[in-house]
């Protein structure tokens, strides 16, 4: 069993842990990629950009292992000596569009934002129950809470990808699984760039630094706690939106409108 493992708790589960971070070549995942190498983690780095990848690679002292997310865990497995103890399900896609979007784009969505995550799943459960521990990871957005103005997409499957993670946790806890949610709104990435104005209005004004979701995972992973809220405000949206759907409706709606009404 390697070391971060055997039913390590707080930060002691990541020093010494074998960790993949898929979406890596920036943002977040490079972010991530960072703050466990500097903990002590040995890090495998996956991206579909080789050479930003090897960028990160360097700077970080990880492994890369470019490609698919829904396809590298053995390869990551074998380039940590077999054993992945945390699994960051970092790669995503923004996807805006409404609900005329093409069915490529609404399958893209599904494909990167859910299902990469459910065959990372697929393929490490096995191993981590066997031993009675493991930790998954999920980049998920506050739109899997709440919602995003103009992505219906990207809306919808970050959702899924909340729901698989809620499903992990619940299912799999008491077997030793510990699962993070991560649910920033804005961030300074590539990403909150493809947003277009609906970034502008609903994300950018209250956009973080990367790094700053990087450090709320690291509390969460020390406090063992599954969700992980850059933006603590979130809370309370999350709460009005259960509590008040009618009022939060109204409200998201004259969001939209003013969106409408500006430049586009």
């Amino acid at each position: 069993m390697s070391a971060g493992t055997s039913g390590s708790t707080g930060i002691d589960a990541v020093r010494g842990a074998g960790v993949v971070v898929t979406g890596a070549g920036g943002g977040i995942g490079a972010a991530l990629a960072r703050r466990f190498a500097a903990e002590g983690a040995r890090v495998v780095v996956n991206d579909l950009d080789p050479a930003r990848l090897k960028a990160v690679a360097e700077e970080t002292g990880a492994l890369a292992v470019p490609g698919d997310a829904s396809a590298v865990v053995e390869e990551a497995r074998e380039a940590l000596g077999g054993t992945v103890d945390i699994w960051c399900a970092n790669a995503g896609l923004a996807s805006p569009g409404d609900a005329f979007a093409d069915e490529d784009v609404w399958a893209a969505a599904w494909d990167v934002n859910v299902m990469a995550h459910v065959r990372a799943a697929r393929a490490l459960l096995p191993a981590w129950l066997e031993r009675g521990s493991g930790r998954f990871v999920s980049t998920v957005s506050a739109a899997g809470l709440l919602t995003m103005i103009g992505a219906a997409p990207y809306s919808v499957s970050k959702h899924g990808a909340y729901a698989f993670a809620e499903w992990l946790s619940l299912t799999y806890r008491h077997r030793g699984l510990s699962v993070h949610a991560i649910c920033p709104q804005g961030v300074r990435t590539d990403m909150l760039t493809a947003a277009g104005s609906a970034g502008e209005l609903v994300l950018v004004p209250t956009a973080i630094e990367p790094e700053a979701v990087a450090d709320a995972l690291l509390d969460a992973v020390a406090a063992d706690r599954f969700l992980v809220l850059p933006h603590p405000e979130v809370a309370g949206y999350y709460r009005n939106r259960a509590t008040d759907p009618e009022r939060w409706l109204t409200t998201m709606n004259h969001l939209q409108r003013t969106w409408e009404s500006g430049p586009r």
